[in-house]
């Protein structure tokens, strides 16, 4: 066969394969056409679905509050030479403390079961009546009606004031529930913009006031345990230079007395009586020794303050979440669109199987 026959034969089953394709898709739009009636039905079943989902379906309620994160490295060149001669005197002022929970380790840290838990914990004020947010959140969602009938269920509480370390195995499981359930679908930690140390926290439930305190119930939360770690050293350091400070002083105070008092014994001592000047001297050396000390400790003292100062506030809050809230909830036109398309390609989908089936079993 000459090449050419070849190229003939070849472009002739082209055109049969790519006809036989356009003929079995016609074939198959037929069919599916004519299966309109159940597709119909199936469009307008699942509509209903949709319509019915969106007057059952409550509103979910978002909280958005956002905050700035402080700078680690901001402000600390005016504190470098007062640190150094702090560092002189073998005191360590710290300064980056609390390191290990900046940029992104914060927002984990917001997700962490401790702090979620704290906030489930933390009492706050609903209609007049003073309880825990787990408690609130346990009524609001009716748990407490499905566990009617199982023991050890019945009677679990989270009390304000209650000691967490009392806690039973029960309640720690329940609150390890609450924790997943509430990081999974509930909590939302982002920053804004990726360049910028502000961060965004927002809470979605179907309870409005919820939403808000939960959010600034941890917010306020993590701040608190933030500002703690960050400034646990210099706050250690500042205490302990305090009651040095105090202590010198106290001893400066008694040697000043002691002068006065050895004066007061010998108000015209003898010139040639050296032995009468030996009291007053020694106390005066230790006036003298303490005034050194305690000018040291001093300015020790007001470069830790200094330190600790610029180290705190960690978070200064820029939006915090006001009622009423945004509410998110499905539009029954919304509904019945969603619910009428995705029917509808169910069954189209199922028709396409069973004609497939059908041929194959054929």
């Amino acid at each position: 066969m000459s090449k050419v026959d070849q190229e003939k034969v070849s472009n002739n089953s082209e055109e049969i394969s790519l006809k036989e394709l356009i003929l079995k898709i016609r074939d198959w739009w037929r069919y599916i056409l004519s299966k309109w009636p159940t597709t119909l039905i199936a469009i307008v079943i699942g509509g209903g679905i949709g319509l019915t989902y969106a007057f059952l379906k409550k509103p979910v309620y978002k909280a958005e509050l956002s905050f700035a994160l402080q700078d680690e490295k901001s402000g600390t060149g005016g504190l470098g030479s007062a640190l150094g001669l702090a560092s002189q005197f073998g005191i360590d002022l710290g300064g980056d403390a609390g390191g290990e929970f900046s940029g992104d380790n914060l927002l984990e840290l917001m997700k962490s079961r401790s702090m979620v838990e704290k906030a489930l914990l933390t009492p706050v004020t609903i209609g007049g009546k003073k309880e825990t947010l787990a408690e609130f959140y346990i009524n609001f969602n009716k748990l407490r009606e499905s566990w009617k009938g199982k023991p050890g269920l019945e009677n679990i509480h989270f009390l304000p004031d209650t000691d967490r370390s009392k806690f039973t195995l029960m309640q720690d499981s329940i609150l390890g529930v609450f924790h997943k359930s509430l990081v999974k679908s509930n909590l939302t930690v982002d920053k804004l913009d990726k360049k910028l140390s502000i961060i965004s926290l927002s809470v979605s439930s179907t309870n409005e006031l919820f939403s808000k305190y939960f959010t600034e119930v941890l917010a306020k939360v993590v701040s608190d345990f933030y500002v703690q770690t960050k400034t646990k050293k210099s706050a250690k350091n500042v205490t302990i230079l305090q009651r040095q400070t105090d202590s010198v002083r106290q001893a400066l105070n008694s040697a000043i007395s002691g002068v006065a008092m050895s004066a007061d014994v010998n108000p015209n001592p003898n010139p040639s009586l050296q032995t009468l000047h030996v009291p007053s001297q020694r106390r005066q050396v230790d006036v003298q020794a303490n005034t050194a000390i305690l000018n040291e400790l001093v300015k020790n003292l007001e470069v830790a303050k200094m330190s600790l100062l610029q180290e705190t506030p960690l978070i200064q809050v820029i939006d915090r979440p006001i009622l009423p809230l945004e509410k998110e909830r499905v539009g029954k036109l919304k509904g019945i669109v969603l619910g009428g398309f995705l029917a509808g390609f169910v069954s189209i989908f199922a028709i396409t199987i069973r004609k497939i089936l059908k041929n194959i079993l054929a």
